[in-house]
């Protein structure tokens, strides 16, 4: 199949065709010319083309929520795949709180088998110990060989500071990554949102900021412990959420201490203030803090404090979300609207937004670029900075709706991928 791509802008800092308008042609799956003058169009079979068409390497989702095996009905692997390429994405990795836990090389080879046939690669998170409970540890070097990119105990922050120590110290002579979402179960304990005035006066308990720096310090503490080197991060820090947080691995950075941190893209969009309607829609984890604490993770991604910006798509169904906002899960779907969250609240130029979602990402999990280049394999996202739509509920194809953005207008569209010799 050949596949042209009209007078795309090429955003790849790495390719000599950076920032220049070109026709690309792609061919079984392989990028055959790059020109600025029109390649013609005999024998093509299908054409991209748009006003403002971009072209990057493929955007790479760090932090998804895999709901198949186990839950299927609020996103199976098709749905996921739909909703990331809809989105602009040609990978993504989950964490492993499937049913059954991703633990063993069978539960790894169930995602690598829908990624053969599929244009959007799902990598794996394997589980720090078994079923995520922060008690045994897992066969993390048997799942490290069969494919886990990184480990992590996904939504359950590990609360044991032996086993953290003992696992960064296990998984540095294989140049693998421990990945921990950061909260104090214990200050958290029963909390609804952020621990503030507004907690205050809707009459909720609050997640207070403390509950997620009281884990990143002693995180970090332990990390120094360690003394383990490396010019690759040993540690990252799954959504991050205040500015006392950005404020402690910016210090730790500084001191060389090899580590990395994501935000969620909807903790750049939503205050504290905006829970005012009890939406359930906006009950996520860790919640929308103050102001003040989304101004420092604007000045965390532009200073490099912070590494990525993920999704953190988690589908819930209607019987998660339509509750009273107490009784409701934690929680939003995130693939199809990131790249124009990004785009309209990160305070972000083309290239810096384009470095976040491509190379970034596949730095800190030891992974290949991808390359524009001729003889390269094609793995590119398409897409428009410039073009608003209003996101209706009506056009999502995730299985689940929980989305903050329904009825908003957003900026900057994914307009399709190539990747894995398909395109959407």
């Amino acid at each position: 199949m050949k596949i042209l791509i009209r007078k795309g802008i090429i955003v790849d800092r790495n390719s000599n065709f950076h920032l220049k308008r070109m026709d690309v042609l792609v061919e079984n799956g392989y990028i055959v010319e790059i020109n600025e003058n029109s390649i013609g169009v005999s024998g093509i079979d299908k054409i991209y083309e748009a006003a403002n068409l971009h072209i990057s390497i493929g955007w790479f989702d760090f932090s998804v929520h895999y709901k198949d095996p186990g839950t299927e009905w609020q996103e199976s692997l098709d749905s996921f795949q739909n909703a990331a390429k809809k989105g602009g994405y040609t990978e993504i990795v989950g964490f492993p709180n499937t049913i059954p836990i991703v633990q063993t090389k069978e539960s790894l080879a169930y995602f690598r088998d829908f990624s053969e046939k599929s244009i959007v690669k799902l990598h794996n998170f394997g589980a720090v110990t078994k079923a995520c409970e922060g008690k045994d540890f897992t066969d993390m070097i048997d799942l490290h060989y069969n494919g886990a990119v990184g480990f992590s105990d996904g939504k359950y922050p590990i609360q044991s500071s032996d086993i953290l120590l003992k696992t960064l110290q296990y998984l540095h002579p294989i140049n693998a990554i421990l990945i921990n979402k950061v909260e104090d179960k214990y200050l958290g304990l029963f909390g609804q949102i952020h621990e503030g005035l507004e907690s205050t006066k809707l009459g909720l308990k609050g997640i207070p900021s403390a509950a997620e720096e009281i884990m990143i310090q002693r995180d970090l503490k332990l990390l120094e412990y360690t003394g383990l080197k490396s010019d690759l991060p040993i540690l990252h820090f799954s959504t991050i959420s205040s500015a006392e947080s950005v404020n402690l691995i910016r210090k730790a950075k500084k001191k060389g201490l090899p580590v990395s941190c994501d935000i969620a893209a909807h903790n750049l969009a939503f205050t504290e203030k905006d829970l005012s309607t009890f939406n359930t829609n906006l009950k996520v984890k860790p919640p929308f803090r103050s102001e003040n604490d989304v101004l420092a993770l604007k000045e965390g991604l532009k200073d490099g404090t912070i590494d990525l910006i993920v999704s953190d798509h988690n589908a819930l169904d209607s019987e998660q979300k339509n509750l009273e906002f107490d009784l409701a899960e934690f929680g939003v779907i995130g693939l199809e609207t990131t790249f124009s969250v990004i785009n309209m609240y990160a305070d972000l130029n083309i290239e810096e937004i384009v470095t976040i979602l491509t190379e970034n990402p596949r730095k800190i999990l030891r992974m290949e670029i991808p390359a524009i280049k001729v003889g390269e394999r094609a793995n590119l996202s398409l897409f428009d900075p410039s073009l608003s739509y209003v996101f209706e509920e009506k056009e999502i194809v995730s299985r689940s709706k929980n989305s903050p953005f329904i009825g908003k207008k957003l900026t900057g569209k994914a307009l399709g991928i190539l990747h894995n010799s398909l395109n959407s």
